[in-house]
């Protein structure tokens, strides 16, 4: 104790020293565990950035520059697109009087009746392009707009089919707007075009449904989509050999003597009907023709050449929206 007593300066400073030396010691464990668990966060993300830098889009400046590239081109493609559709856009729809409406409604109508009756199609009496409920009545006022020009649409559409010639035209549905039951027509975040529906039922040969077909899938002034289509055929039952209808075939030539149609000819001396025939001769003999093959094909043209079919086709008529500015 005299010691401690006598050297106070030197026990501190060994205690501090004993202190310091543990403090280290903890301190250094820690900074040791620290130093292993950021390499080992070290360690992964290098390995992970390895595995990155081995990708075929890594972002280094050539990727960089080829993905600017490439976005470029889509922005020029989705333009060139958009001006591609502009002739189908309408433009701004304004809305006009109902009584102008209406006198435009007749005028169309009238005009379609005009074309079928000139073709020789059969329409229904009832028939008004599928605005039945404005024909007695006005439109409001805030949707003539939008009715105009569902209404040139459909009379184009009407007038493609007169000129298809088919046989019998049977029924036009019109879809209510949304506009038309006081509502509002909302397009989606996604949608260019708002789809404008319409079904056509008519009856006509092949040959009339395939030129309507194609008039109205071939983008003029407006753009068709058809939706659904069904045709059956009026006839039930296949055809059967009764329905062929064949030409009345020509009376045969007369051909030379010993031909064809003297194959059968009696001899002119009825009296001597056993006249020998003088030696070092033969009696000529007419040739047998050739048995005539049947033309199946022109048969079967007779039979399935004239049927009709009852054509269905529920189609959308695309009012295309003001292009939409891309980011």
């Amino acid at each position: 104790m005299s010691w401690i007593k006598e050297n106070k300066f030197l026990v501190a400073l060994g205690g501090g020293t004993l202190v310091g030396a543990g403090l280290l010691a903890f301190v250094g464990f820690k900074g040791a565990d620290r130093y292993a668990e950021a390499k080992e966060q070290y360690e992964a993300a290098a390995n992970q950035a390895a595995e990155f830098e081995r990708l075929a889009l890594y972002p280094r400046t050539e990727n960089r520059d080829g993905k600017r590239k490439a976005l470029d081109e889509y922005r020029q493609s989705l333009e060139t697109l958009q001006s591609e559709f502009q002739r189908f856009r309408p433009g701004e729809i304004t809305n006009i009087s109902p009584q102008e409406f209406t006198t435009r409604l007749l005028a169309a109508n009238a005009e379609v009746r005009k074309a079928m009756e000139s073709a020789g199609v059969s329409i229904p009496e009832t028939f008004f392009l599928g605005f039945e409920r404005y024909r007695t009545s006005l439109a409001a006022t805030t949707t003539t707009g939008i009715l105009d020009y569902q209404l040139g649409s459909i009379k184009d559409v009407m007038l493609e089919l007169a000129k298809a010639r088919p046989s019998q035209f049977r029924n036009l549905h019109r879809r209510v707007l949304p506009e038309e039951e006081g509502q509002t027509y909302k397009p989606g975040d996604f949608e260019v075009a708002r789809p404008i529906p319409l079904e056509l039922t008519f009856t006509g040969t092949e040959r009339s449904a395939r030129e309507f077909i194609s008039s109205i899938t071939a983008p003029t002034k407006h753009y068709i989509v058809i939706r659904s289509l069904r045709i059956s055929n009026v006839k039930k039952d296949p055809p059967r050999a009764s329905d062929a209808k064949f030409d009345k075939a020509a009376a045969a030539p007369s051909t030379a003597p010993g031909g064809f149609a003297n194959l059968f000819a009696f001899p002119e001396d009825e009296s001597e009907p056993d006249a020998e025939v003088p030696a070092g001769t033969e009696q000529e003999q007419a040739p047998t023709p050739a048995a005539s093959s049947a033309d199946s094909s022109r048969i079967l043209a007779q039979v399935l050449g004239n049927e009709e079919v009852h054509v269905f086709i529920r189609l959308d008529i695309l009012q295309f929206l003001p292009t939409k500015k891309l980011p």
